[in-house]
């Protein structure tokens, strides 16, 4: 009953949430970018990177787990309660729910509606918000960044301007024990197309605003960036109306929802 329910095709699991150069010396790199977002296609076709990353036999396994009448809805349904009380996933999950996470983000990505993305750039368009990703911060980082006594995170936000080829990444903090300072972190980057479902990032600039809040991080601000590095390419696994599932070159997994607060 699953496989004539869902019939999955190969999923991709190449690597969308940008992650910062390691020197200045990268920060200026310049992309020109070309967009055409013509010739939309919901029709569901295979991934030729999905044959390359995974099997057929991982889809089957992830099925069995969420049983065999789940619907999309159902779907996403299981996977939001899967990282409720997660922090987004930042400060590390359980392997056995982070597994879980995986077979349920696998499957959504067998029935994702729109494969070729970057054909269909007004999907990508306007602002994200970050629900869950794989990149973590953990151990002596936490400690270095203040992220375990003095520094709460925020959301995190993601504006894409197709236009203009560009997305600009906010996350916002707030210090305690500073008159409860809150400020953002704003990570600037250009994308270009690379195929019809991926692109390539590279980052351009970011700030700490206000001043008392760089100050803060001005000693492990390097660490900071590398940890929210947007250089390299995003493979856009799931996308529709709501939802969008990437993954990125540095093995990342990030899901983000439609968001109605656009950065600024």
């Amino acid at each position: 009953m699953a496989s004539k329910l869902l019939k999955p095709p190969p999923i991709p699991i190449s690597h969308v949430y940008p992650p910062l150069p390691n020197t200045a010396a990268d920060t200026m790199r310049a992309h020109t970018p070309l967009f055409s977002p013509t010739h939309c296609t919901t029709k569901k076709k295979s991934s030729r990177f999905g044959q390359q990353r995974v099997a057929i036999s991982s889809i089957k396994s992830a099925q069995q787990s969420v049983g065999d009448f789940a619907t999309v809805s159902q779907i996403k349904d299981d996977l939001f309660d899967a990282f409720r009380g997660m922090n987004r996933g930042i400060f590390g999950v359980p392997s056995e729910k982070k597994n879980r996470i995986e077979q349920l983000v696998m499957l959504l990505e067998s029935q994702n509606p729109t494969p070729e993305p970057t054909l269909c750039l007004d999907k990508v368009a306007g602002s994200w918000k970050l629900v869950y990703s794989t990149i973590t911060i953990l151990g002596p980082r936490r400690t270095k960044l203040g992220l375990r006594d003095l520094i709460s995170l925020g959301d995190f936000f993601q504006n894409i301007d197709v236009a203009e080829g560009k997305a600009v990444n906010v996350i916002e903090f707030s210090a305690r024990g500073l008159n409860f300072l809150s400020g953002q972190l704003r990570i600037e980057a250009s994308f270009n197309i690379a195929s019809n479902s991926r692109v390539d990032i590279s980052y351009n600039s970011s700030t700490i605003t206000p001043d008392k809040l760089m100050n803060v991080f001005r000693k492990n601000y390097d660490l900071l960036l590398g940890i929210f590095n947007p250089d390299g390419w995003l493979e856009i696994t799931y996308l529709d109306d709501t939802l969008r599932i990437g993954r990125d070159d540095k093995g990342n997994t990030f899901i983000l929802e439609r968001s109605e607060e656009e950065t600024t």
